[in-house]
């Protein structure tokens, strides 16, 4: 029986009376006061999450650009000190290992944060392509990693609104933080890396400005209103960069691994996409559920803002277009949908 781990916060969640679950390897709150309430709560002020259980990366020397280049599918030239960058790692066919954000600490250093259930594949992956000059290494245990989203998160923390995709070190409540200007709820907000033995005194600290905390339930069904994919749901090895709408950050001109591959496959088509839909009939898809003609659920849910069923899933490029019906087989019964534009729920001005 495999062994979960626990992040730093793990006493705090329990004191807070959150829902433990097995989560990627690791022991994690799926929700405190409850799923739709944390989700509002984010929507209308601010939410905090534990997401520790991310993988960090450091690549650094002399050759880490050039290492980073032939690896990610993004142009890392494009990005300056104190900015970061969405990124992919992809195989020769342009399947998915993993989406990541990069973070240029200096000259020749950068901080990878990649999904938790593939920190290890993710290592590996990197360091078996060291080149010389350049040293990959795991520091995940080393971070804690709180994501502050959120449209009264800034003021709740006492930060000034700056550029999305970038990063800063500043003191917040006595802790030094790596303040980042990213996160997976389509909210604005910061994910605030620390040491791992500062974690519970920034957690403290951040409840005690007005921020719910908040579980990975919360966050699955804010990523999704958005259309922000999940790895091992909506992207993966088996389907490629382009035909997962994630042809954006491929920087093309470049010669990454698999850039050849997606160069063809962008040029003839792909032959399914993954669109964002919602139930025009009542009913709450769930992934793996058939679309007919061909077409599968990656992700669904019951969207808390909209009070409707949503999801994303891979259609034939033939139906992929917004306004198509699609019909979805909800535990044996047809019931249809529509395909919607991206993001499917958006703040009303």
């Amino acid at each position: 029986m495999q062994t979960l781990r626990r992040t730093p916060l793990y006493k705090k969640h329990l004191a807070a009376g959150a829902r433990m679950v097995p989560f990627a390897g690791w022991e994690m709150p799926v929700q405190y006061q409850g799923v739709i309430d944390e989700h509002r709560a984010v929507r209308t002020d601010s939410g905090v999450f534990d997401v520790s259980h991310m993988g960090e990366i450091e690549v650094e020397g002399p050759t880490a650009r050039d290492l980073l280049q032939s690896a990610l599918s993004n142009d890392i030239d494009r990005i300056e000190l104190g900015e970061a960058q969405y990124t992919l790692l992809t195989t020769e066919t342009g399947g998915i290992v993993d989406d990541l954000i990069a973070y240029r600490l200096d000259g020749h250093r950068y901080l990878l944060i990649v999904n938790a259930s593939n920190r290890e594949a993710d290592f590996r992956w990197l360091k078996e392509r060291e080149i010389r000059g350049s040293d990959v290494r795991d520091v995940s245990d080393d971070y804690a990693l709180l994501a502050v989203q959120g449209p009264h998160a800034l003021r709740r923390l006492g930060l000034a609104p700056d550029r999305a995709f970038t990063w800063s070190m500043q003191i917040l409540d006595g802790v030094e933080v790596m303040v980042n200007r990213t996160g997976y709820t389509g909210e604005e907000g910061v994910e605030l890396a620390c040491m791992a033995e500062d974690a519970e005194r920034l957690w403290d600290a951040v409840l005690a400005r007005g921020v719910v905390p908040c579980g990975l339930g919360a966050r699955d069904t804010l990523r999704l209103e958005v259309c922000y994919p999940l790895h091992g749901n909506d992207i993966g090895l088996e389907w490629d960069a382009i035909s997962s709408g994630l042809g954006w950050v491929c920087a093309l001109e470049t010669e990454f691994t698999g850039a050849e591959r997606l160069r063809e496959i962008k040029a003839s088509g792909p032959e399914q996409r993954l669109v964002a839909f919602k139930m025009t009939e009542k009913a709450i898809p769930r992934q793996g559920m058939a679309i007919e003609g061909g077409g599968l659920v990656t992700s669904g849910s019951l969207s808390p803002m909209l009070d409707i069923g949503i999801g994303l899933g891979y259609v034939p490029a033939a139906a992929a277009k917004v306004g198509t019906e699609l019909v979805v087989d909800v535990r044996g019964r047809a019931r249809r949908a529509e395909v919607v534009q991206k993001p499917i729920y958006k703040r009303e001005e």
